[in-house]
């Protein structure tokens, strides 16, 4: 396999270079449900764009985004097809950023955050920096034993490189490739190195959260003392590992203050994180373990499988409460083993928030016992922040 994905790269590096030019969008084009569902997950204003073309060609239009984007074009087919030379094109530097921002301030009836569409722009376009410096230009990301592309064959970095920028060039339906080929090429990137994470479990109230998810809808939340019991995840680290030591300990402490009758449900955070790109969720497995081994019911266990650190375990815990309508004004309970209890209640975990979030994702409260935290979430977790574009 690895001899014939070299000859395919090889091959691929003697084809004629290819300019890279704005796609027009075509009433022919074909819908891709894999990008399409990364798209509108990663980059949720860009995307309205690409499904209202009037939209999109009345932002193009403007005239500081049609100097912009024709600099950009301009600066893209100079490249000639040179692969690395056309990631480097696509990098948004910070002054078209800025216009970028400021364009974004005329939008209407696009999905944003509670800070409005030029923030929201300014973190999609980011991401989208994010994703070409990691899987086009091999920069070492924040978490590199985790996240990025890893170490991989120069030759198969070239095929994806080209074949990304061929795709990217390739209409599709719905897309916002006429505003900037970099949107879908980001999206290709993801596409060809299999890191497509972050729609693994879309959507998140169906599935195996379907049962959970219709309970809610009847809970009197006035009854219990929490709105739900958080479960961190602690990923494992030996391949082939479902559930980590750690993890198996928060599954006892769990299931016993489940048994307390304090909060209706569980809410277990941990994505496919540990070892890089493992095969298991660490919520799904631990949902597994607590049916099987505890006899918890599956309509109390709401599962959060993306998260691949403990800011993201909170904020993503947040979202989910919002889906079921529980009251952000009501306690959760961090349940955790002692030591990643204390680093949770520890001030350089707020340093940490703020660093990598932008944000506190929700108050830690008072400590009950060495394993439990109190919490109280944040709607601005919210936010969708494609500069994780494993999680955003």
């Amino acid at each position: 396999m690895a001899r014939r994905l070299g000859r395919v790269a090889a091959s691929l590096m003697t084809m004629a270079a290819v300019a890279i030019t704005p796609v027009p969008a075509l009433a022919g084009a074909a819908r891709d449900a894999v990008t399409e569902a990364l798209s509108r997950r990663l980059f949720p204003v860009l995307d309205a764009l690409g499904h209202d073309p009037a939209a999109l060609a009345a932002f193009r239009a403007r005239p500081d985004m049609d100097a912009l984007l024709h600099a950009r074009e301009d600066r893209r087919t100079a490249c000639a097809g040179d692969a690395d030379c056309v990631a480097q094109a696509h990098i948004w530097t910070p002054t078209e950023i800025a216009l970028m921002v400021q364009a974004a301030l005329s939008l209407r009836d696009v999905p944003v955050a509670d800070d409005g569409a030029g923030a929201q722009i300014r973190r999609e376009v980011e991401g989208i920096n994010a994703i070409l410096r990691s899987y086009a230009l091999g920069q070492v990301p924040a978490y590199p034993d985790i996240d990025g592309a890893g170490t991989i064959d120069p030759r198969e970095r070239q095929a994806r490189l080209r074949a990304a920028a061929w795709i990217a060039q390739t209409p599709r339906k719905g897309s916002a490739q006429a505003l900037d080929s970099s949107i879908d090429y980001a999206l290709a990137l993801l596409d060809v190195s299999d890191r497509t994470d972050a729609i693994g479990f879309e959507p998140l109230t169906g599935g195996l959260n379907a049962p959970a998810m219709a309970r809610a809808r009847g809970i009197d939340w006035k009854r219990y003392r929490y709105s739900a019991l958080i479960v961190t995840g602690v990923g494992p680290e030996v391949e082939g590992m479902p559930l980590s030591p750690f993890g198996k300990y928060h599954l006892r402490l769990a299931a016993n203050r489940f048994a307390d009758g304090d909060a209706p449900f569980l809410i277990l955070t941990g994505g496919r994180a540990h070892p890089r790109a493992t095969r298991f969720a660490e919520a799904e497995e631990m949902r597994q373990a607590l049916i099987e081994r505890y006899g918890v019911p599956a309509d109390a266990i709401i599962i959060e499988p993306y998260a691949r650190h403990t800011t993201t375990n909170l904020r993503n815990a947040t979202r989910l409460l919002m889906a079921m309508a529980a009251p952000l004004d009501k306690d959760t309970l961090i349940v955790c083993n002692p030591g990643q209890s204390a680093m949770i209640e520890n001030p350089l975990f707020i340093q940490r928030n703020d660093k990598e979030l932008g944000y506190q994702p929700g108050a830690i409260g008072a400590r009950l016992t060495p394993t439990e935290l109190l919490f109280r979430p944040s709607r601005l977790s919210a936010r969708v922040d494609p500069r994780d574009p494993l999680d955003p």
